[in-house]
């Protein structure tokens, strides 16, 4: 890449690092506060500028090219280092932190306690990101992720948050619809759910010593939440994530048929950069989310 240094489009690089995180330039003309367009003029003004493509564009897709992640990674880190400079040399009351979390996390687990977070921390406003999965410490696009996985990140501060089991849920009418399920064989008389992939409910199925049951009305969903939801309408069973989902089935939204919690070995963790909790309000946040657990 080369570039004049006295046209260094500074507005669009921003537009550039949002687009980048959240790898959606709708959502990233939501963030700005601007439209599609606009987001979309302004990477094209610095791939036309520096002669690179950053954003490979198919259909209902984004993604980054070589030269995108690359960029993406010295832009965040620059962004980041003028906010802790003007942090340090113009200290505010008020500190913001970014924290990237996964959909069904975020809406089951954290937003419920957004209220008790705000009376315990109220000099921190806290940024809510999408999450995506982190496999390498450059691409970390928050200074605190919670993410899903078997804890091993190299060059990543990790601590485990919680384990979750898998357990059938299904709503009250389908089941009563459906005629009940009154042994494991009953699923196959439903529509099955699965999230992301089939491996969830095939490791439940091998863990009931059932491996060889085969589903004949199945959906793939890869949105946990949507998952979630086309259960309580009605539309399937699908594998619970509890304790994500005690609220649901404590309110009577669904109903487990089998009391057999499958515990998968990976877990929900929580990740920073290397030395990141030594900036206090980062260090502060962490510190509450591990509290929450124990609650």
């Amino acid at each position: 890449m080369t570039y004049n240094r006295n046209r260094l489009p500074l507005n669009a690089l921003r537009t550039f690092e949002v687009a980048a995180r959240l790898l959606s330039f709708k959502q990233a003309a939501e963030e700005l506060c601007v439209t599609p367009t606009t987001v979309s003029a302004q990477i094209r003004h610095i791939e036309k500028e520096w002669s690179c493509t950053l954003f490979v564009r198919a259909t209902r897709k984004l993604s980054l090219t070589e030269e995108g992640q690359s960029l993406a990674r010295v832009v965040q880190q620059s962004f980041d280092n003028i906010r802790d400079e003007l942090e340090t040399h113009f200290p505010h009351s008020r500190k913001t932190v970014t924290l990237a979390v996964g959909p069904i996390f975020g809406s089951r687990w954290l937003l419920p306690r957004m209220g008790a977070f705000k009376k315990d921390n109220p000099n921190i406003d806290l940024v809510l990101q999408h999450g995506p999965r982190i496999p390498i410490a450059d691409q970390l696009i928050s200074q605190i992720s919670i993410v899903w996985g078997d804890g091993f990140w190299p060059g990543i501060d990790t601590a485990p948050l919680f384990d979750i089991t898998y357990n059938p849920m299904i709503s009250p009418h389908l089941l009563g619809q459906g005629g009940g399920i009154a042994q494991l064989e009953d699923l196959a008389k439903f529509p099955i759910i699965h999230q992301h992939d089939r491996s969830e409910w095939q490791a439940w199925l091998k863990f009931m010593n059932h491996k060889d049951l085969r589903f004949p009305d199945e959906t793939v969903i890869s949105d946990s939440n949507l998952v979630a939801q086309a259960v309580i309408d009605g539309h399937g069973i699908a594998l619970g994530v509890f304790p994500l989902m005690q609220a649901e089935l404590a309110a009577g939204h669904i109903v487990c048929p089998f009391d057999a919690h499958y515990r998968p070995n990976r877990s929900y963790h929580m990740i920073t950069r290397p030395r990141a909790q030594q900036v206090a309000e980062v260090g502060q946040v962490c510190r509450w989310l591990e509290a929450q657990v124990v609650l």
